[in-house]
């Protein structure tokens, strides 16, 4: 396997993550960037400067034909010439069984999430909520098998629809959203905003604690959950049943792929 890191890139809906990992696991370095034109990105690039050359790109794109075009504006800037690889879900990979009824239609977000989690967490039955753009639940056995999820709209998204669709609501900025919860003292708001940002706020809740009651009795077994994503924390506060938080599920997923990459390219 070469020594050379891996450069990982999971853009998403409102944002690109990205991270650069050694063939041992260690993170390099790291960081996010709004999506923007292609010449406002291209001025971040001091950020890569310093960084060595990586062996290849992986790269989860769910943000569609234009952020693909950003990312490779990016690395033909930086790196030209780099070899990359552009993830997709398939039947069975890295030990995660997709039963999916058309398996490449799961988007390669969740799909490296799932990759990311049974290796974090192996073992073990989990659910898997990510909470961004939308809300994504991912049911995943101890096996490794992926039996199905759920999309809803995000927290910020649902609060977005109801001030757009809705002629007396406001559309709330996320900081005045984080506000109001903070000043709330009890699930029933005296006031618009705050009635707002709670209501979604504890529609998201209910459908995480439902879906986790609902597979704990499914499957009878216990069943860890997995808080991800950037509306994590606010839903993690209104949460009444036990999770874990992972903040970078997509990019381990990745990483772990890039690394059998490596192994099944070098020579015996």
């Amino acid at each position: 396997m070469s020594g050379q890191p891996f450069l990982l890139i999971d853009a998403g809906n409102s944002r690109i993550k990205w991270s650069l990992v050694s063939a041992a696991n260690a993170t390099l370095n790291g960081g996010a960037f709004e999506h923007v034109d292609v010449q406002a990105v291209l001025a971040d690039l001091p950020d890569w400067a310093d960084l060595p050359n990586p062996a290849g790109a992986w790269i989860s794109n769910v943000a569609g034909p234009r952020a693909g075009e950003r990312i490779a504006a990016l690395l033909d800037e930086r790196w030209p010439g780099l070899p990359r690889s552009v993830v997709r879900a398939q039947a069975q990979q890295s030990g995660v069984t997709n039963r999916y009824t058309e398996p490449a239609a799961l988007g390669s977000d969740r799909w490296c999430g799932l990759i990311g989690a049974h290796a974090a967490y192996p073992g073990e039955n989990l659910l898997i909520a990510t909470i961004g753009t939308a809300t994504t639940l991912e049911a995943l056995l101890a096996d490794g098998t992926f039996t199905g999820g759920l999309i809803a709209p995000g927290w910020l998204l649902m609060m977005q629809s109801l001030g757009t669709h809705t002629a007396q609501l406001p559309t709330l900025l996320p900081d005045t959203a984080r506000r109001a919860i903070t000043s709330s003292t009890g699930i029933f708001a005296t006031d618009t905003r705050t009635a707002l940002s709670s209501g979604c706020l504890l529609a998201q809740a209910g459908l995480i604690e439902r879906a986790w009651h609902d597979l704990r009795s499914q499957w009878n077994n216990d069943v860890r959950l997995i808080l991800s994503g950037g509306g994590a924390s606010e839903v993690a506060g209104a949460l009444k049943v036990p999770h874990t938080r992972h903040d970078s599920l997509v990019l381990a997923g990745l990483a772990l792929i890039a690394r059998e990459a490596a192994v099944s390219r070098s020579p015996d």
